[in-house]
């Protein structure tokens, strides 16, 4: 059945026109929303890949984030028991894990996209922006699962929303801006580089302890703390809790983290371009 799929996702591909990356960038961006329903096929046959042949499917998309749950909740509440004002710790571990964990697929699996879909590559052209895009759109529908939990979460513990509630689609969108400023950078990257395929666990596992995912800023010495406004993680999660749970607005110290952000998106998409055409030789 996958096969199938997969043959009819590459007849459905295979009508699209060749694409230049040293053309205008609003024909370019012209040319990726007509092949919209590109990204939509390989998500959809990335999904069924992912779970079809699992024996509990979908319910991993469950487990993962509730296994991640349970043992900060032991470690950091039970054991260490670190305070959190005004806030039980599991509801503010899992809102930080659920922004985190969309953040780490998008980087990780769009990140080496291009790498995992040489043959796909090699067969047909289109724009391989798309690529990263499909592996955004899974990411969103495991988002999607785990703020079922999440809700569920906060029902269970007493949470009602705000009027903040209206700040969260702005907070998903920046999730998968900073995000993609990186897998840009990545998937240009990875596809020359292969080093960077081996690097990308490494760095992602590496970065939950820069980001206060399960821990509060307020542990972080005074005098290190301008290093979390520069973090966009660090503002993700910051907005995604108000937005979600209210109490006192983000800092507007974040918003420099706006800066490594748009810069990462321009120079990452500017390079990916640059690059695009060269990818089917390196693959």
């Amino acid at each position: 059945m996958i096969a199938n799929e997969r043959r009819d996702d590459l007849k459905a591909i295979d009508q699209l026109t060749i694409i230049n990356s040293q053309q205008g960038l609003l024909a370019y961006l012209k040319q990726v929303w007509t092949y919209r329903s590109v990204a939509l096929a390989i998500a959809r046959r990335d999904l069924k890949v992912r779970y079809s042949q699992t024996f509990l499917g979908i319910l991993w998309a469950v487990i993962q984030p509730l296994t991640g749950l349970v043992i900060f909740t032991i470690f950091f509440d039970r054991l260490i028991k670190i305070a959190i004002p005004g806030m039980s710790y599991p509801v503010f571990a899992f809102s930080g894990m659920v922004s985190w964990f969309f953040f780490t697929h998008i980087v990780y699996n769009a990140g080496v996209s291009l790498v995992e879909s040489q043959d796909l590559i090699r067969k047909v052209y289109f724009p391989r922006i798309l690529l990263l895009f499909a592996k955004t759109i899974v990411g969103l529908v495991e988002f999607g699962i785990s703020m079922i939990l999440l809700v569920a979460l906060l029902f269970l513990h007493g949470y009602s929303t705000t009027w903040s509630i209206v700040f969260f689609p702005l907070f998903v969108v920046l999730n998968i801006a900073v995000g993609l400023s990186i897998a840009l950078w990545l998937g240009a990257l990875t596809i020359r580089y292969r080093d960077f395929h081996h690097i990308i666990p490494y760095v992602v596992n590496f970065g939950i302890w820069l980001t206060p995912v399960f821990y509060p800023v307020t542990l972080i010495p005074a005098r290190l703390e301008w290093l979390m406004y520069w973090n966009p993680m660090a503002a993700t999660i910051a907005g995604f809790r108000w937005s979600l749970i209210g109490g006192a607005a983000p800092a507007r110290n974040y918003l420099l983290s706006f800066i490594p952000i748009i810069a990462l998106l321009i120079s990452g998409f500017a390079y990916f371009r640059k690059v695009e055409d060269q990818i089917s030789d390196y693959v």
